[in-house]
């Protein structure tokens, strides 16, 4: 007869699995990693049977733990969508969190596409500098700009991003080479990690003194730029309809050297990785960007 076997077990088991750690699946739990190699050992002594190999790098799965990991996996699914229909917060409603200028400039023109895409899934968007905390269960999930922080977060990064000049057209005829920048008005985003200064450095220029405008919002510095205010050093990505119109041009593409860098992450607690919005957003945001699909999410 085969032993019971508490769900408490299972869900160890589970988490330990899939984050093949130990130490990732104590952290997602909130246990500590000795309490989870002692479920795991109750749980294959019980079975009869080794679920892990354990190695000197960590653990990995033997082919009975990879058997009951793909079920376990499924049925835990199966089991949070059960308790999402039941509760208030509906089993479709993904809640997120995300930096300003890629809400406005990136996300939100894609949004129609993806509920056309996914029509069962509401999107409930908030955006703002402040991190969520994920403390109060208002978010599943947040867009960031700069190094994400939080204990027991899964860090996904969204892919490199490419900081060039952008400016509308009259003012891109005027711009033959990194040197013709000097003099020009040079609108500045006060909240970016990469700044005209070390444009300047990188092209082997002195930067000026001062920039002409600033603004602390990325999509502020674009509407100036396109509407002819000046020189905006922005992303690629953030300006990417602007630049299929026409609005604004990079004038030096190929000439100067442009800022490559990583500027955003999705960040969510891990315990929200089986949440089913959040795996379909997240699926569907890292096949829009080109970009890996997070393990925790697989």
């Amino acid at each position: 007869m085969r032993p019971v076997i508490p769900l408490s077990a299972i869900r160890i088991f589970e988490a330990a699995a899939r984050r093949r750690s130990f130490k990732a699946a104590a952290e997602e739990l909130g246990l500590s990693t000795s309490a989870i190699s002692h479920a795991i050992r109750k749980l294959e002594e019980g079975l009869g049977i080794a679920l892990f190999a354990r190695t000197g790098q960590g653990v990995d799965l033997t082919p009975s733990g990879e058997t009951l990991l793909d079920h376990a996996g499924r049925a835990f699914e199966v089991l949070d969508q059960g308790l999402d229909l039941v509760t208030s917060r509906g089993s479709q409603l993904l809640r997120l969190h995300c930096a300003p200028s890629f809400a406005a400039q990136w996300l939100t023109p894609r949004l129609a596409r993806f509920l056309r895409e996914y029509p069962g899934i509401e999107v409930r968007l908030a955006a703002g500098m402040d991190y969520a905390r994920f403390t109060n269960d208002d978010f599943d999930a947040d867009i960031v700009y700069g190094p994400p922080r939080g204990e027991g977060v899964v860090r996904m990064p969204l892919g490199e991003e490419i900081l060039t000049p952008l400016c509308d057209p009259a003012r891109a005829a005027t711009i033959a080479s990194a040197a013709d920048l000097v003099g020009q008005t040079l609108i500045q985003s006060d909240n970016k990690q990469w700044r005209w200064p070390h444009w300047f450095e990188a092209n082997s220029l002195a930067a000026p003194a001062t920039a002409g405008l600033r603004f602390d919002r990325s999509f502020l510095a674009l509407v100036a730029a396109a509407d002819g205010l000046g020189i905006a050093l922005e992303s690629t990505r953030l300006a990417e309809r602007e630049l299929a119109s026409g609005r604004l041009v990079a004038p030096l593409a190929g000439q100067a050297t442009d800022l490559r860098y990583v500027g955003h992450h999705l960040v969510f607690p891990a315990a929200s990785c089986r949440r089913a919005p959040l795996r379909v957003f997240a699926r569907w945001l890292a096949g829009e960007l080109g970009i890996p699909l997070d393990p925790a999410l697989a």
